[in-house]
């Protein structure tokens, strides 16, 4: 049996309602900003290094081997993630291992996760 599909038949325009988003809704940056943090997480390379960062302080070559990618893919990644402001990194020698810097991220991350699992059962 297919779900049902809610559609809304009426005409009547809750002026109060448009009033307060209509201003200005098109060019708010934080709309923007949303958009664009979210774009940062519909990448499904970028979605595997968050899963494996998620409990662990990675370096770059153990992420690209458990991914199965070039160090230079995941560098790049890594990079785009940290430019954004949701990793950090720190030098060891020659090895440069990433984690989290930004713990909203890491919840949101989580939340989506958790979300998913629920939903799926």
């Amino acid at each position: 049996m297919g779900k049902s599909v809610v559609k809304c038949d009426c005409n009547v325009l809750h002026e109060d309602v448009v009033k307060i988003y209509k201003k200005g809704f098109s060019q708010n940056k934080l709309l923007i900003d949303l958009s664009n943090f979210f774009q940062l997480l519909s990448d499904n390379t970028r979605i595997g290094i968050l899963s494996i960062l998620d409990d662990n302080e990675v370096c770059v070559s153990d992420i690209a081997s458990i991914l199965d990618m070039t160090k230079s893919a995941i560098s790049h990644q890594l990079k785009v993630l940290k430019n954004a402001g949701f990793l950090s990194c720190q030098k060891r020698g020659k090895e440069i291992f990433y984690s989290f810097s930004n713990e909203y991220v890491k919840k949101i991350f989580e939340l989506a996760v958790e979300n998913l699992k629920v939903g799926s059962k």
